[in-house]
């Protein structure tokens, strides 16, 4: 007669609960590593600093060109001004 403690049954889902719980640890382990390494990229800043700002810069202002186009075409529609 086979004991409860070596349940073959028993023995494999320990074995995988454990397992489970090792790989989640890692992965969260892994995952806090991630963001500490953002959050020192974020201090650290972006090496093409400059170079975003002037494209961010340039795609700020044609967006804002396009909403004001939206919306002289939407005033016009809603006095009735045909474009």
């Amino acid at each position: 007669m086979t004991t409860l403690l070596l349940d073959p049954t028993l023995v494999l889902t320990a074995g995988g609960l454990f397992g489970l719980a090792l790989v989640a640890a890692a992965l969260l382990r892994a995952w806090h590593g991630w963001l500490d390494y953002k959050r020192q990229e974020l201090e650290r800043g972006h090496p093409n600093a400059a170079k975003d700002e002037g494209s961010g810069l340039g795609t700020a202002r044609i967006e804002l060109a396009d909403l004001k186009e939206r919306i002289r075409k939407l005033e016009a529609i809603a006095s009735g001004v045909e474009l």
